[in-house]
């Protein structure tokens, strides 16, 4: 089968190679998927800088999150049928419950575990869910990861939100504009900034009308409070870290909630007074496991929701979806269609 590999890095930039490899073959309890699209995460370019859970294997085939369907089933696989749609979790073998250290050494795309851009990939038959009958499997493979991150902040392991909430999300990566697209599909107010007067258009034409410029508005957490009569918003979903929580802290309201998703702007010292004289909950957390997969699914299912996309990258092509991501020129998802 045609897969990508680790490059190593050219002129400083991030790479992979084109090559082919053995056919995968399910072994007990695993179903065989031919992946149709793959998307790709910030993760899987700290992998290609080898800045993620050490050095990865020279041959590692990246990226953890696919779509396809199922061409063959291991022996006692009876959860699904050949044919069916379906998309592989982040964390294959976190079926539920609370996450365990063990789930990441099973994650694809890292450390030694092969990952989804190929042609033909295995899973456990319980680390995939049935595919959104309505998503084409471009959009399909956008869920693992990204929305799936989302949609548990807001969902699942954060406080109840009631209808009219404000969610502020920071910047127009995956995470955040599925959190933007959640928001608006359950009845929140999003918020969301940007530095790009074209991202924060696109944020327009979504529905989530209330955006700020960063590089105009650099103490953005003032602009939050305003547009909230002094109170802060509800829920943020930063996944910028230490270089953004200090303003998060000063832009919820007092017993607000902040989902810790990420650590894209940097390191800082971390005054932790405001959590305790706010009373700010501040809830770390990483993707999510099969069963809230397979929730979201479900949810997006029922409601027709489409995610974000910001350009379908041929197989030949998706070193350049690699680099587009190390530019931060991409305004919600990239994928690479598998054909």
């Amino acid at each position: 089968m045609k897969a990508y590999v680790l490059g190593r890095p050219e002129n400083g930039r991030a790479s992979w190679k084109l090559t082919s490899l053995p056919d995968p073959a399910p072994l007990p309890g695993e179903v065989l998927v031919r992946v149709r699209a793959a998307s790709i995460n910030y993760r899987d370019l700290m992998v290609a800088r080898g800045l993620y859970g050490g050095t990865p294997r020279a041959d590692l085939v990246p990226l953890s999150d696919g779509a396809g369907e199922i061409v063959a089933l291991g022996q006692g696989a009876n959860r699904f049928r050949v044919g069916q749609r379906v998309v592989g979790a982040y964390y294959p073998t976190w079926l539920a419950g609370p996450p365990h250290s063990s789930h990441g050494q099973h994650m694809k795309g890292a450390g030694n575990v092969g990952g989804v851009l190929a042609e033909y990939v295995t899973f456990p038959e319980t680390g995939v869910a049935p595919a959104p009958s309505h998503l084409s499997f471009e959009a399909a493979s956008t869920l693992p990861c990204a929305a799936v991150t989302a949609y548990n902040a807001l969902f699942v392991i954060g406080p109840r939100l009631d209808l009219g909430a404000t969610v502020l999300v920071l910047g127009t990566g995956g995470v955040s504009v599925m959190a933007a697209q959640f928001a608006l599909a359950a009845g929140l107010r999003p918020m969301a900034t940007s530095s790009s007067a074209k991202k924060l258009e696109r944020l327009r034409s979504l529905g989530v009308t209330d955006v700020i410029d960063y590089r105009h508005t650099p103490e953005w957490h003032n602009e939050v409070l305003r547009l909230t009569d002094g109170e802060g918003a509800d829920h943020i979903v930063d996944v910028g870290g230490a270089g953004t929580l200090p303003r998060s802290f000063q832009a919820v309201k007092m017993g607000g909630t902040i989902s810790l998703i990420g650590i894209l702007a940097g390191a800082t010292r971390i005054d932790p007074l405001p959590i305790l004289y706010r009373r700010i909950r501040v809830q770390g957390l990483s993707v999510g496991s099969v069963a809230v997969l397979e929730a979201m699914n479900r949810s997006i299912e029922a409601t027709g929701f489409e995610p974000a996309i910001d350009e379908v990258f041929p197989f030949t092509r998706a070193p350049e979806a690699l680099l587009k991501l190390e530019d931060g020129a991409h305004f919600g998802k990239l994928v690479v269609r598998i054909d």
